[in-house]
């Protein structure tokens, strides 16, 4: 999508990504007490002290990637969680999490992208963690990367829509996310599913 070009545009999604990852960080944080979370090597002793916006303008900045690996990996971290339960996004883990999505998004839809030596540097782990990281992200994603282009058009609808719900102030919208009940991301539907499926939910996000 060509919008997806704009200086603009790309910071109002690096900073809507942001809120959604961190509420659901924090959601995860709180419920911790009450339901079974494992421990991953996505998981660090301490919470980093970067801010999540902080840290992905850092990935987007210096990994050089295309707008659209931002929203794949979006798509990434919904497939993740939606195939881990176990697993939820939580302080402890996002981090790596998202320098692993943003990867392995690069990847998969650029023709140009760097090494894990260089994304272990923008992320502020070793190689060798990076390249544990990836192989269980992928694990994790059953190796389920193709992202269709119906998918990827009612990932950006759904983004499109949710940003201007959400101007300004972020927190004050009425958004459908309804993240202090779920752990998960967002749209948690079968990619699988028929076209005729995929056009209805098309129409949902369109209301």
């Amino acid at each position: 999508m060509a919008e997806l070009e704009s200086p603009r545009v790309m910071t109002k999604i690096i900073t809507f990504l942001s809120s959604l990852v961190q509420r659901v960080a924090e959601s995860n944080d709180l419920n911790s007490h009450f339901q079974h979370q494992k421990i991953s090597v996505f998981h660090g002793l301490t919470r980093p002290t970067i801010s999540i916006q902080n840290y992905l303008e850092r990935i987007f900045k210096y990994a050089n990637c295309s707008p659209s690996c931002l929203i794949v990996a979006y798509v990434y971290l919904d497939r993740f969680s939606q195939r881990q339960p176990s697993l939820p996004i939580n302080s402890f883990n996002v981090h790596r999490l998202l320098i692993t999505s943003v990867m392995v998004a690069a990847k998969f839809m650029d023709d140009m992208y760097y090494n894990n030596a260089y994304y272990a540097k923008v992320g502020g782990i070793s190689t060798i963690e990076m390249n544990f990281l990836e192989v269980d992200f992928l694990f994790g994603l059953s190796f389920n990367l193709n992202v269709t282009p119906s998918t990827f058009t009612i990932y950006c609808s759904y983004l499109q829509r949710e940003m201007l719900l959400l101007q300004p102030p972020l927190e004050s919208a009425d958004s459908s996310l309804t993240l202090g009940k779920s752990p998960k991301l967002h749209l948690c539907f079968d990619e699988d599913e028929t076209s005729h499926q995929q056009q209805q939910q098309q129409q949902q996000l369109a209301v």
